[in-house]
């Protein structure tokens, strides 16, 4: 009984094909599914955004710190200046590394230029490495989840939908496209939704996980050539 009111109620809303009409005459889970991945979606761009932003506000950062820090000024005023409450990775990098300098110099006194305490320097840039984009790739997992899930949360939604409909169909003993096509259309509906957030999220996160580890080289470049700068100084110090 309940099939053929289903069907009656198909085959009556069978000339709202627009996509609000879909979601409106979709089966209750067909219907979750839906606002599952259209909130998906959402929040896929709020994540792009917020990756777009940091990366751009990162290098726009770290252009200006390697000007600063190529200039020839003095390191410890470079480290007084932006390095005590560093704003962005690459100053955390030159942090770490200043701030162990300076323990290591208070320690060992005239043996700074020992290899133990430029490895130490080393370990505390590649360690601040590794936490800086840590906190920059957060949330670059959820990219690749509804990248590589999207689509088949939707396929089933689009399952359950023909499987209902055709249910439907049955209980009323009509095949005609007019009573057909709407249910086929909703269904199908949660697919292309699936689609609309899967092809972005892939896309954004190839993109960005590209422009991460470009970013990530270049403060390990960066680490490598202060490390031998104050290994150099160590020497000629000792």
């Amino acid at each position: 009984m309940d099939r053929a009111v289903e069907a009656v109620n198909l085959g009556a809303a069978g000339g709202d094909l627009s996509l609000w009409g879909l979601f409106l005459q979709a089966d209750i889970i067909v219907k979750i599914v839906m606002l599952m991945l259209i909130g998906a979606s959402i929040w896929v761009w709020a994540i792009v955004y917020e990756k777009t932003t940091t990366l751009r506000r990162a290098r726009k950062a770290a252009d200006g710190f390697e000007d600063r820090f190529w200039s020839g000024g003095s390191l410890d005023e470079l480290y007084e200046a932006e390095g005590e409450k560093p704003t962005h990775p690459m100053a955390a990098v030159f942090a770490s590394a200043m701030t162990e300098w300076r323990r290591s110099a208070r320690v060992v006194g005239a043996d700074i230029g020992r290899s133990s305490v430029r490895d130490r320097v080393d370990r505390a840039m590649n360690v601040t490495i590794q936490r800086e984009m840590e906190g920059m790739e957060r949330w670059m997992v959820f990219l690749a989840s509804v990248g590589s899930t999207a689509p088949f949360i939707g396929l089933f939604g689009t399952v359950w939908g023909i499987m209902n409909s055709f249910a439907a169909i049955a209980a009323m003993h009509n095949t005609n496209l007019a009573v057909v096509a709407p249910g086929i259309a909703e269904a199908l509906f949660a697919t292309a939704v699936g689609l609309v957030a899967a092809i972005p999220a892939v896309l954004a996160y190839n993109k960005i996980s590209t422009d991460l580890a470009r970013f990530a080289a270049r403060l390990e470049g960066f680490a490598t050539e202060f490390g031998a700068i104050l290994s150099r100084q160590s020497e000629e110090r000792g």
